[in-house]
């Protein structure tokens, strides 16, 4: 996969087998997560990490070396557990078993102990290739850990600012690990966001992954978009169609910047209601048609960067495609589940854009017309909740018969709704996370379905409940 040999620490011994100290570590980290799952204190997806890391800062990297194919990362602020979830199914697919964070902890912790987790009681992994999403500011750290052959960014949204600071302090971080990585680090980047686009300036091999659907452009930015400038030379950028956000075709009237033509686009893009959409895909070598059980345009971005990563470990696009076709959402991202007899799709909604994404999927192509929406505000999902006034919230007005609310600050949900003028009549405040969902349930109408838009943390303790009524399995075990 391009990826140098990295320099045996000298923490480890000869023969290539954990020193004293990783092997603690390991043993730590895996004991803690039985624990952990043993008194049903959580998943363990980052606690192990944590543990493992305290004992031996290295023991991630030294783990990491038993990739005999090497590592894989996706970065991004929306649709990084998607896009990871569809590489992983097309590596196993073809044959190379992927070892990989799926439970959602993106933090360089959740990596180590997902590795931990995995990893064997003497050290070795049982996988070829290792494959992490990561969030952006721990994205250098995991970087200097696994020396990743190839890097995948999604694509750069406002999102929980009280952590992360405006979209310029993600790039940074993604710019300096795309440039202090390893020599034959391939970048695959969504050559329709500006701001991503931008990150493969001066890289050595860049491959540009993109939609050219003419079909599908809107004519003009919504107000919530954010990326409207040059990155270059600081002009408004010219855009002559956008797809969702600040996602589209776009130029500098300067001529310092402008989009460039992907390497891997999806020509033809069409949905199939919620439960599937088909795309042709073109590489300039191979052109191939691809039906995939998601919905949404975030979702065909998603695919197309997934396929695009496959082709840049050499993965033919035709093998990519047929990978595809019963692959099976991620937790919390498209998830189908049945509440009292009624389905029900589950649709995280964590920041503004991605909010107005699932909100036009659940309307457009889901045809819902009921809802529960829930709102947390916890580390996780960023405790200022101000972005909501930047939801098109304003979708539901005409469309949506029945709201339940919910989550810590439903209450703010709530006003927002109203200044969306929402007919307060149709909105049901509901504290309790099983009797929100089991009320949603009960307001759908038998030939409907009842979609669930939550944030992260909310996400976690609507599926608690419906782990706990036997409806899912947990999410650290899928």
């Amino acid at each position: 996969m391009g990826v140098p040999a990295r320099p045996r620490l000298e923490l480890m011994a000869a023969d290539g087998r954990l020193d004293p100290r990783a092997l603690a570590a390991l043993w730590a980290g895996k004991l803690t997560a039985r624990v952990s799952r043993g008194l049903r204190l959580g998943g363990g997806t980052t606690l192990p990490g944590d543990v493992s890391r305290f004992i031996d800062p290295h023991i991630l990297r030294k783990l990491a070396v038993g990739f005999e194919q090497g590592t894989m990362v996706v970065t991004g602020t929306n649709g990084k557990t998607t896009t990871a979830a569809l590489l992983r199914r097309i590596l196993e697919v073809e044959g190379r078993q992927a070892l990989a964070n799926q439970a959602g902890a993106n933090l360089i912790f959740g990596v180590t102990a997902a590795v931990v987790d995995r990893a064997r009681w003497n050290g070795r992994v049982p996988a070829s290739v290792g494959l992490f999403e990561i969030d952006e500011a721990s994205l250098p750290l995991l970087v200097a850990d696994t020396a990743p052959g190839t890097i995948v960014v999604t694509n750069l949204f406002r999102d929980q600012l009280d952590r992360y600071g405006e979209l310029e302090t993600a790039a940074g971080h993604i710019r300096r690990a795309l440039r202090q990585g390893p020599e034959g680090v391939t970048a695959v980047l969504n050559a329709d966001d500006p701001m991503v686009a931008s990150l493969g300036d001066d890289l050595p091999r860049v491959v540009y992954a993109g939609i050219d659907d003419p079909a599908l452009l809107q004519p003009e930015l919504r107000h919530g978009a954010d990326a409207r400038f040059c990155p270059r030379c600081g002009s408004a950028l010219e855009f002559s169609g956008v797809y969702f956000g600040h996602v589209g075709h776009y130029r500098c009237p300067r001529g310092d910047f402008a989009r460039p033509r992907p390497t891997v686009r999806a020509t033809r893009v069409a949905f199939e209601g919620i439960d599937a959409m088909r795309l042709t895909v073109t590489d300039g070598r191979a052109s191939v048609e691809v039906k995939a059980p998601l919905s949404g345009l975030y979702n065909a971005y998603n695919v197309v960067l997934a396929m695009a990563a496959a082709t840049a470990v050499g993965i033919p696009l035709p093998k990519a495609a047929a990978a595809l076709t019963d692959f099976t959402p991620a937790f919390g991202r498209m998830e189908r589940v049945v509440i009292d007899g009624r389905p029900a799709v589950l649709l995280l909604a964590k920041n503004p854009t991605g909010f107005n994404e699932v909100l036009r999927t659940a309307i457009a192509f889901g045809e819902g017309h009921t809802f529960v929406l829930a709102l947390n505000d916890r580390i996780a999902d960023g405790q200022d909740v101000s972005w909501i006034w930047d939801v098109d919230f304003e979708q539901l007005r005409d469309v949506a018969d029945h709201i339940v609310v919910t989550g810590d600050r439903a209450a703010d949900l709530r006003v927002r709704l109203k200044y969306a003028e929402v007919p307060a009549d149709r909105v049901e405040v509901i504290d309790s996370w099983r009797e929100a969902l089991h009320e949603g349930a009960a307001l759908t109408p038998p030939d409907q379905t009842l979609f669930v838009l939550p944030t992260y943390t909310a996400m976690l303790e609507l599926r608690s409940v419906l782990t706990k009524e036997g409806v899912l399995q947990p999410y650290w075990s899928r």
